[in-house]
């Protein structure tokens, strides 16, 4: 979502290109999901020789044991069929990772089965080399030790594979592709240069540009167990970019997609859990239920220093922000001084434990109210829940733009309620 402009076609001239590619990026980005579409422009199936460990075409065996059974079999060569998916191969770069998991090592059954250690079928070949005719992705490429990333050198130049005592050149097709975190931000790590040298293409990744990429990424990744009207939606990723504008939060770690996501989550959560309470028949998400995010989804951020005691303001200042932005650009030309002047006469409580259908029967019948609900998309529905959501987002606008007096309290068997008036 959003690289369409940007980071799509930079790939896609490193691909043409033929280069091997890095994807630079702070956490969250999307690089992982990039780099597990590229299985798509493979063929959908590929001959193979049978029971080759590195998935050769029949024609051209490159491997010492598969080029003996290609001469000694000829025609009779068993082929099999592989699929795209099987052809992309990642490794998540662990401390732990080992030369023998990325090139290979010699295998100490086949010794044991009688063949000497010069012989080069002892190998067994690492993730590397078994990505032959396809794609080896390693994710967090900073995290693997210094040393490791020597042995991806010979590899990703000369084509060659070097293991303990063996030199062997195999002419590999094998596309590397990898994600790092740019170099400020991970202290756990770096690319050695004669890597980064290595790699034809350093693409940058970054967060979408736009609200509406920001929001249609939330739709497409968020599993809601509650309906969320796209207002709210709006609101959390409109939170989500103040985050990543704001002084307070440590902008060289970055505020993950993951965020928006998450929060939209637990809108969800909160509007069927509050459902449950109140026995409604639907559960719809309404502005009640942004209140639990802060509180919930802190831990998901780094804040800056200095900034010690003051994270849950800071938090829902940004969200009172948030609120106020996608209330005016949806409601901007709405004339809410008629629905003002009567919810100061007679006000409006809404809270966790109260109903939809409460909420609505306490509005008062004023035109802009109808405006309202056709620019929130709550309008031709029996349903209390989305006009209850329209009205509560537009009469919280009002109090941020101090039109309104809010009073938060709790109140016994109701919860915690808000009164607008």
């Amino acid at each position: 979502m959003g690289f369409e402009s940007t980071v799509l076609p930079q790939l896609e001239r490193a691909l043409i290109a033929g280069h091997d590619v890095v994807l630079l990026g702070e956490r969250g980005q999307g690089k992982t999901r990039l780099l597990r579409s590229l299985t798509g422009l493979l063929d959908e199936w590929s001959p193979v020789i049978e029971g080759s460990e590195l998935g050769e075409h029949p024609y051209e065996p490159i491997a010492p044991a598969t080029i003996r059974r290609a001469a000694e079999l000829g025609d009779d060569l068993p082929v099999g069929w592989r699929h795209r998916s099987q052809r992309y191969t990642e490794k998540l770069a662990t401390p732990d990772t080992a030369v023998a998991d990325l090139i290979g090592d010699v295998d100490p059954v086949k010794v044991a089965e009688g063949r000497s250690l010069g012989d080069p079928e002892t190998i067994h070949f690492g993730l590397v080399p078994r990505a032959h005719r396809g794609v080896v992705a390693i994710n967090e490429l900073p995290d693997l030790a210094e040393r490791i990333q020597v042995a991806l050198l010979n590899v990703m130049e000369e084509r060659d594979i070097q293991v303990r005592g063996y030199t062997l050149r195999l002419p590999l097709d094998v596309l590397l592709v990898a994600s790092a975190n740019p170099e400020d931000y991970t202290n756990r790590g770096r690319i050695i240069t004669p890597l980064k040298d290595r790699f034809g293409a350093e693409v940058r990744t970054h967060y979408p540009l736009e609200v509406a990429d920001e929001i249609a990424l939330v739709q497409q990744e968020a599993e809601l167990v509650a309906e969320v009207p796209r207002h709210l939606i709006e609101v959390v990723a409109r939170f989500t970019r103040h985050l990543r504008d704001s002084s307070a939060v440590d902008q060289s770690s970055g505020v993950s997609a993951r965020f928006a996501v998450a929060a939209a989550e637990t809108v969800a959560a909160s509007a069927l859990r509050r459902a449950a309470i109140t026995g409604e028949g639907r559960a719809f998400a309404r502005p009640v239920d942004l209140e639990s995010v802060p509180s919930v989804l802190r831990g998901k951020l780094e804040f800056a220093s200095g900034e010690e005691g003051r994270e849950e303001e800071v938090l829902e200042h940004l969200l009172r922000r948030a609120i106020a932005d996608t209330a005016r650009f949806a409601l901007r030309g709405v004339d809410l001084t008629e629905l003002a002047d009567q919810v100061a006469s007679r006000p409006v409580r809404t809270g966790e434990r109260i109903p939809a259908a409460e909420v609505v029967s306490a509005l008062p019948s004023v035109p802009a109210l109808t405006e309202v609900a056709k620019r929130l998309d709550a309008s031709g529905t029996e349903d209390p829940g989305p006009m209850a959501s329209a009205a509560e987002l537009a009469l919280e606008y009002l109090f941020l733009t101090r039109k309104l007096a809010k009073d938060e309290s709790e109140d016994g068997a109701a919860g915690d309620t808000v009164t607008y008036g």
